[in-house]
């Protein structure tokens, strides 16, 4: 970062341009696009793909608003399929199922929750057969390495968060995967007003700096360098800051096991462990999850819910008509669960307290057998 303030040029320029080609380096896109949020990127992946008014997207209720609210932005409607039972991620057979339904769906949208990988050979697969596009919702997904290469390049395109609490930071900002070359042409153009020459090359150019068109309604999307120089300085601890996520998760999964109270976290190849989502069995406690949240809090940890799902907030409810009792497996698993303190270098000190905290608060209120 210092190094961008002494060069007197902080918007986007040769940082940026340099992220964009180590990220591409290192996940082996063939296009990489910085810019300023996964919320922006999801959108310019979804408009190079021709999403918007009079289309729909096919997505998971079990997800931040920005993954349906980016197709919103561009017109477009939303559809939604069910989770798998056994995970937080969309089930490709509610993919199916809704694909040969509805027509008017022009992109699938899977998220892979928490950083473990969706079942992308099977998403690609109907992808294919119906001949929609897939965006990956890949936000919690860097650096999630599966047999087939890394998650947000498995599909169509992926789109990357680099916000505070993800697994590498920019503070803010995002990253776009896409394979089509003419699309990634498409992306560069919109995330900057739609105009046909970048800043760089407008202010680094010998002759008529100043000239430039606007061929389409573009976004001010794009990343500044003093951000990309963050993410440059990142992408090279990514690999250290996976591996003490992974120890994390491993010794949270060690400790909890055993308890016929808790649900461990589901896990796949690649996991990229961005949270360690916890889940109660609140059959056999007297407490629910609200309330054990609540406990856990006032002992000082600092818990959360990853994810309210979109059938528990007004826009989505009262504009898709949607209701819990059509999404089982999401509502069982909202019911049911936790994120607890995860980051990286988290202490050993830390990490038990955690961990005894939550056993001494589940111990104290099991049902009486």
């Amino acid at each position: 970062m210092i190094r961008v303030l002494r060069s007197g040029w902080l918007t986007t320029g040769k940082e940026a341009i340099a992220f964009e080609k180590e990220f591409a380096e290192y996940t082996g896109s063939p296009h990489s696009l910085a810019v300023n949020s996964a919320s922006s990127g999801l959108m310019l992946a979804m408009d190079a793909f021709g999403i918007g008014a009079g289309t729909k997207i096919l997505t998971t209720p079990y997800t931040f608003v920005s993954t349906a609210t980016s197709a919103r932005h561009l017109g477009a409607e939303i559809v939604y399929a069910d989770i798998e039972g056994d995970s937080y991620n969309i089930d490709p057979e509610g993919i199916e199922q809704a694909l040969s339904a509805d027509p008017d769906i022009r992109a699938i949208v899977p998220v892979h929750i928490a950083g473990n990988v969706c079942k992308m050979d099977e998403i690609a697969s109907l992808g294919t057969q119906y001949g929609v596009p897939v965006i990956e919702d890949a936000a919690h997904a860097f650096p999630a390495l599966t047999r087939s290469g890394y998650a947000g390049t498995l599909a169509d395109a992926g789109v990357y968060s680099f916000y505070a609490t993800k697994t590498i930071t920019t503070g803010e900002g995002g990253m776009i995967n896409i394979k089509d070359g003419e699309r990634a042409q498409r992306i560069s153009l919109m995330r900057s007003h739609g105009i046909n020459r970048t800043i760089w090359d407008r202010y680094t150019s010998k002759t008529a700096s100043w000239e430039y068109d606007v061929v389409a309604e573009g976004w001010k999307c794009n990343l500044p360098d003093i951000l990309a120089a963050i993410g440059r300085e990142q992408l090279k601890k990514a690999d250290d800051f996976f591996r003490k996520r992974k120890a994390v998760a491993e010794f949270y999964t060690r400790e909890f096991a055993g308890r016929d109270w808790l649900e461990l976290p589901p896990d796949g190849p690649g996991n990229a462990w961005h949270l360690y989502l916890l889940r109660i069995v609140p059959e056999k406690l007297t407490i629910g999850r609200d309330e054990f949240a609540e406990k856990l809090q006032e002992a000082g940890l600092g818990i959360s819910v990853h994810f309210i799902p979109h059938f528990e907030m007004t826009y989505f409810r009262q504009r898709y008509g949607l209701d819990r009792k059509d999404f089982p497996n999401a509502a069982k698993q909202y019911d049911a669960t936790i994120s607890l303190p995860f980051w990286p270098d988290m202490s050993a000190e830390q990490q038990e307290r955690v961990v005894r905290t939550v056993l001494e608060t589940g111990d104290a209120h099991l049902k009486r057998r």
